[in-house]
């Protein structure tokens, strides 16, 4: 509970004992002062409990713009380790298909021509 819905809420008493007791004493001055501050003790205690609940959402806004910054920066961070990963395997790969390469000479050659004479076959405007 805020200052504006405690201060509501007691005008508001005070508005309802204002009138009560004009009511009694006959006299509708203090009931219309009664009915007034009534009226503004409601008034004053709903823009307390809006102006609560307005700083609730902005904590939980926060709260939740937090959490997500977090789970951007984990998902920054996989990616990073992903593309190491990658680069990695990539790495391993080339080394692995340039040792083959250097090893076996002829079928490198053959596969090289074979690859070669494919594409240029494809290539041509008519087969």
């Amino acid at each position: 509970m805020n200052r504006d819905q405690f201060r509501g809420a007691s005008r508001h008493i005070k508005g309802r004992a204002q009138t009560a007791l004009g009511g009694v004493a006959g006299d509708p001055v203090r009931q219309m002062r009664g009915a007034v501050n009534q009226v503004a003790g409601g008034a004053q205690y709903a823009y307390g409990s809006a102006r609560d609940r307005a700083e609730d959402l902005a904590r939980d806004g926060r709260h939740i713009a937090h959490a997500a910054r977090e789970r951007a920066d984990d998902w920054i961070e996989d990616g990073r380790h992903a593309v190491g990963e990658a680069r990695r395997h990539g790495r391993e790969y080339g080394r692995r298909a340039v040792r083959y390469a250097e090893t076996h000479r002829t079928s490198t050659l053959l596969g090289l021509v074979a690859t070669a004479f494919a594409l240029g076959w494809l290539a041509r405007p008519t087969r």
